[in-house]
């Protein structure tokens, strides 16, 4: 019989100790501290904007501006955060499907973030009216 191996190959096959660790996996891998940082903000913004909502006062209109800003403000960094993780997972091989997912991800944030920054302007000029 012949050996159909490559001469450049190994003789025999390399033991658990002579390979090289690589990269971690998927699985394996961490969440960045920016991605924490971001689901404690929207956590965060969004707990600040239920409270707000169940407060029956005088300075309920701006305090729901200000939660409105903040949250704009939040889901434009998730926006970003996901335009650049869609930039990067473009370069890797085999990453489409998950690519796809956060831009969808990053788009539905954009569209949150503009909702959010159109009422905070109406809520401040709510706010400000003054009647004659």
């Amino acid at each position: 019989m012949t050996d159909r191996r490559s001469r450049y190959e190994a003789e025999s096959d390399p033991g658990p100790h002579d390979v090289e660790p690589g990269p971690p996996t998927r699985g394996q891998s961490m969440p960045s501290p920016g991605v924490i940082f971001l689901a404690i903000a929207i956590i965060g913004s969004i707990v600040y904007m239920v409270f707000v909502i169940s407060v029956r006062d005088s300075s309920q209109i701006p305090l729901m501006a200000s939660g409105a800003v903040v949250l704009a403000i939040v889901f434009a960094a998730l926006a970003i955060y996901s335009l650049r993780a869609v930039l990067r997972a473009g370069l890797e091989p085999d990453s489409g499907g998950r690519a796809m997912l956060v831009a969808l991800l990053g788009g539905v944030a954009a569209i949150a973030a503009a909702g959010f920054a159109a009422g905070a302007i109406i809520l401040f000029q709510i706010g400000s009216w003054k009647p004659a």
